[in-house]
């Protein structure tokens, strides 16, 4: 029988799983009006302004067990910022232009296999034969998904995923060291809001015409002359809203949530259930095919993640027993 907290927490994990499954979908019906550089810095800015509440609350509570912020805290939140949202979100918003929505979902799911290896090195964190075992199976998808022999897929794209999902990887193993002290919630709503806010001060300053000119004329036009009203129409509003709003603000409070009310190995079943859903989305949604190589490096990439999260959730399971 579950608890009410179970349940909620399930709850929360299908919101999760449904938030992040349409992500890249979303992104791709708004990619075409908006420029990436202004979706990923106003997606987290009123992200982390959705999460703020929230976050104030926590540090009320911590605040009362004499736990504080300093100004170290928040330099090292603006740190997060860089690399978590400046660095690999921009990634990933530019993987969004150059490959399907179902190929960078799926990739970017493997996320949490990467924080393992990364945990290891930085944290020295165990790990075990089974992180391996899912680590290697999470390759052999990778390769499937690529199909190198046929390379239907733009390099661009497999590139760019791939390089943001380890630097996020890498986001989020960093970030533990402050979670330790303020709690995941706190620490994602601070590097959402530095990172967007750095993020718009690099978007100024290509807006510096000899700036601009060296940016345009090394192919970086993206980033130059970004533009921070404009694009939004009443046909793509309701869309930015679901981004913004509901993905990145709702979407990361529910998970967070979601492990508070069962556990981070439980919560991390939204990256099991995601390369599942978001290519289905995708077919029905976007009419993107599924083609069978993609079909078995998903398989692969389930198989990885289950052999990576099933012995902790059974352990979780027998010592609640």
């Amino acid at each position: 029988m579950l608890s009410t907290n179970q349940k909620q927490g399930y709850f929360c994990i299908a919101v999760t799983t449904v938030f992040f499954s349409l992500m890249e979908i979303v992104l791709k019906f708004i990619g075409g009006d908006l420029n990436p550089v202004q979706v990923t810095f106003s997606r987290f800015l009123f992200g982390g302004l959705v999460l703020l509440p929230f976050a104030l609350n926590l540090l009320r509570r911590l605040a009362a067990e004499d736990v504080h912020m300093e100004k170290a805290d928040l330099g090292y939140f603006a740190f997060l910022g860089l690399v978590g949202i400046v660095i690999s979100m921009m990634l990933y918003q530019l993987a969004t232009l150059h490959a399907n929505a179902s190929v960078v979902a799926v990739l970017f799911s493997s996320n949490p296999l990467f924080v393992l290896v990364l945990a290891y090195l930085i944290l020295h964190e165990p790990i075990h034969i089974r992180n391996v075992v899912a680590l290697l199976l999470d390759i052999v998808g990778i390769v499937f998904i690529v199909d190198p022999w046929n390379m239907e897929i733009e390099f661009a794209g497999v590139a760019l995923t791939l390089s943001a999902t380890l630097i996020f990887a890498l986001y989020t193993v960093l970030g533990k060291r402050k979670c330790y002290k303020f709690g995941g919630l706190v620490v994602t709503c601070f590097g959402f809001l530095f990172g967007s806010a750095e993020l718009i001060c690099l978007a100024l300053l290509g807006h510096i015409p000899a700036v601009a000119d060296f940016l345009v004329a090394n192919g970086l036009q993206n980033f130059a002359n970004v533009p921070f009203f404009s694009g939004y129409t009443l046909h793509n509003l309701p869309m930015v809203l679901f981004v913004y709003i509901g993905v990145t603000g709702l979407g990361f409070a529910s998970y967070f949530t979601a492990m508070e009310k069962t556990s981070a190995n439980t919560a991390a079943l939204v990256f099991f259930f995601k390369p599942v859903l978001a290519p289905i989305l995708a077919f029905l949604i976007l009419h993107e095919n599924i083609p069978l190589h993609m079909i078995i490096g998903i398989l692969f990439i389930l198989t990885g993640s289950m052999t990576n999260l099933l012995p902790g959730l059974r352990q979780r399971k027998d010592t609640a027993v």
